[in-house]
Formats: structure tokens, C-alpha cells, sequence
């Protein structure tokens, strides 16, 4: 997860909202990693997740990504959480829950519908404090400057 906050962090000098995404296999390699890039991009898809699936989907050559873990400092959304499905991660860790669109239990529980092909562990929490800190500090500075303009 640590790895994931340092992608995060690389979000703000661009402008983007500071989430990181990291993917590693069984050993611990790292296969993909990415931040927010969807005002960069002009790609609404643009997640950390998403931009982290398709390093690694590139990596291996190939779009199934069974046998691998994400790292997100956010709680996913459900475009993320459809992402991670259809590639078929064994887990997914992420720190900060989203009140407002988080698609692990916080809004809606994507994972827990059995109907899905797919089912991938799912756990939130992992250094929760800083990530969520990130995103409040973020927003807090950005806040001030939409007042002093």
C-alpha cells in the first residue's frame, strides 16, 4: 500500500485527485502501477486502477490478470470494480472508504453479488489514516484556492 500512496502523491503536481493503484503478483513483483489521469488524459476511465490494470495487462500480455493483487488507496468505484472483475484479480486491497461512490460496501458491494462470474476478496482499511489524510488535504487546499480566486 505504500507504494500505492507514493502513486498517489504523484497525482498532485498535475493536478489530478491523489489516488494510486499498484499491482503485484504472488511474489510481490510489481506489474503495474498508476494514479488518477483522467484530467490529464481527457479519459474519464482514466482511475488509478483502470491506468494500473492496463500497465500490467501490457506487462503479460494479456488482459486476464488472475493471481494478481491491487493495492488502491481508495475504496474503488463500480467502472473500477467492473475492470477488476472482468480481469479476473484474486484480491484487491484499499485503504480510504468512499462515502459517495465506493463500490466495496460503502455505497454498493459489487463483490458480494453472487451472480458475478468472477469473485475476488476484497479488503478495505490497509492504512486508511494516510490515505484518506491525502485525499483531505487535497481537497482542503483546493477549497482555499477556489475561495482566494
Amino acid at each position: 500500500m505504500q507504494l500505492a500512496l507514493e502513486q498517489a502523491h504523484a497525482a498532485i503536481p498535475v493536478g489530478e485527485v491523489p489516488v494510486g493503484a499498484v499491482l503485484v503478483d504472488a511474489e510481490g513483483r510489481v506489474l503495474g502501477t498508476g494514479y488518477n489521469r483522467t484530467i490529464i488524459d481527457h479519459d474519464p476511465t482514466a482511475h488509478a486502477e483502470v491506468v494500473a490494470l492496463r500497465a500490467a495487462a501490457r506487462h503479460l500480455n494479456n488482459y486476464r490478470l488472475p493471481g494478481l493483487s491491487l493495492y488502491v488507496t481508495l475504496e474503488p468505484c463500480v467502472m473500477c470494480m467492473g475492470a477488476m472483475l472482468h480481469a479476473r484479480l484474486a484480491r484487491v486491497c484499499f485503504g480510504a472508504t468512499d462515502p459517495k461512490t465506493g463500490a466495496c460496501g460503502s455505497v454498493l458491494d459489487v463483490g458480494a453479488v453472487p451472480q458475478l462470474n468472477h469473485q475476488t476478496l476484497f479488503h478495505g482499511g490497509i492504512l486508511a489514516e494516510p490515505c484518506g489524510d491525502l485525499l483531505r488535504s487535497f481537497f482542503r487546499a483546493r477549497r482555499r484556492k477556489e475561495i482566494q480566486t
